[in-house]
């Protein structure tokens, strides 16, 4: 459960030695139900448990102005039960497999996820497709949870931080589904009926909406069999596409007085490649490494470790489909919230200016690549990974990414991306205390 982008870049390092770069890697094996609906598995021996993820084309950015909120609120009513489970049913039984289960709405998608010892992954697909497919959406049980649903908002409305950062994304994002909280507005919560949703859920829960993903030991794991007379295989296509409008980010700044908030914030947004274009979201992960990943990066080193200006400094590029946000937060006293800010306008600058050198180029290539293997190892970040690509129809190979890695260069993140990090382009937001 998400209020803010998911930051899907490729995950930071793990401390792994180069070595493992020529370790090869476990390639997907990529099937379609006989309505199309995308199977892909990932065979992992070793690993202790496998992970089920069904991923769906059903986040915020779905949903009407007056489905506000939905994505995320049918999310929670997916735990209440099913025509076949009683509200709490599946998780008792889940649990009593050895298993976990979780699940989170972003802007673009949502994903439903067990993790489950292999020996009990085939009932454990049967109990999750058949909460995710057929929710029961009762009454009461919706009555009580808007109320969770309304308690998680206010919340967030209580937190000055993540107060500022959604106002970062309402100026910067006008007129966009990225701009709009995915927990949604408190009015349409409030409005929100049962049938609305069921219809919600009709309209994007879908043959060429949906997929599967799973890995983990899969010797003994016959999917294609299991799920020939599922729900998901019975799934029809949806009658219309959804068509979100690309992302044009709005450049300017604001300075925002917030009651409560601790310390100053210097928040700044970007618009780069969207996440179709996964050579440009390489590209784009390694800059952002390269500036603001470990002690050694040019924002940290800068600003923390020599100037001592910030209690912390954060650069993350947010994979998303209509258009990716790089976004900066560096964390300050408030009487040093100007300085900070024209050092990282100045470094930004510089960057324009001066191409990197191939040494931090290098460290900043080790770091991704190295992150990115790493996180090959476990199976709900493999599932969620090839998942994801997946229901987006991208099906390029576990080694594509460290190929593409290579291909960048100083002269060429120059060319490309550096000049899409100007300060001009951005929307600067200022927090300080009221």
């Amino acid at each position: 459960m998400q209020a803010r982008p998911s930051p899907n870049r490729l995950p930071p390092s793990s401390g792994l030695p180069h070595a493992l770069s020529s370790s090869p890697l476990p390639q997907p094996q990529r099937e379609r139900l006989r309505n199309g609906v995308p199977l892909v598995q990932l065979d992992l021996p070793e690993a202790p448990v496998v992970c089920l993820d069904f991923w769906c084309r059903a986040g915020s950015a779905s949903e009407t102005a007056a489905e506000s909120g939905m994505a995320h609120f049918l999310e929670h009513m997916v735990f209440k039960g099913s025509s076949q489970l009683p509200a709490g049913e599946f998780d008792r039984r889940v649990e009593a497999l050895g298993g976990s289960s979780n699940a989170a709405t972003g802007f673009d998608d949502v994903h439903f996820h067990v993790l489950i010892p292999p020996e009990a992954a085939g009932e454990a697909l049967a109990l999750l497709l058949d909460l995710v497919l057929e929710p029961r959406l009762n009454g009461d049980d919706f009555a009580m949870e808007r109320q969770v649903v309304l308690e998680e908002l206010a919340q967030s409305e209580d937190q000055p931080e993540e107060v500022a950062f959604q106002e970062l994304l309402r100026r910067a994002c006008p007129n966009h589904a990225y701009g709009l909280p995915i927990l949604g507005r408190r009015g349409s919560l409030e409005a929100h009926r049962p049938e609305a949703m069921a219809a919600f859920h009709h309209r994007h829960y879908r043959a060429d909406r949906c997929c599967l993903a799973v890995a983990g030991p899969l010797q003994h794991l016959d999917l294609i069999r299991r799920l020939d007379d599922s729900a998901l295989a019975d799934l029809a296509t949806a009658t219309a596409a959804d068509t979100l409008a690309p992302l044009s980010l709005s450049s300017g700044d604001t300075t925002l007085e917030l009651p409560r908030l601790e310390a100053a914030r210097l928040l700044m947004a970007w618009r780069f490649p969207g996440a179709a274009d996964q050579d440009a979201v390489v590209g784009g992960d390694l800059l952002t490494t390269l500036l603001a990943e470990g002690r050694r990066s040019r924002l940290v080193e800068r600003l923390r470790e020599q100037l001592r200006l910030v209690e912390s400094i954060d650069l993350d590029l947010n994979v998303l489909e209509a258009g990716c946000l790089v976004l900066l937060e560096a964390v300050c006293e408030p009487d040093q919230l100007e300085a900070v800010e024209q050092e990282v306008r100045q470094l930004l600058a510089t960057l324009l200016d001066t191409r990197p050198q191939e040494a931090e180029m290098e460290r900043a290539r080790r770091l991704v690549g190295n992150g990115y293997r790493f996180s090959l190892e476990a199976p709900g970040s493999v599932a969620a990974m090839v998942g994801n690509s997946a229901l987006w129809g991208r099906e390029h190979s576990l080694d594509a990414p460290l190929q593409w890695l290579q291909h960048w260069n100083g002269e060429r993140l120059s060319q490309e991306l550096i000049p899409l990090l100007a300060p001009e382009r951005a929307f600067t937001l200022r927090a300080v205390p009221a």
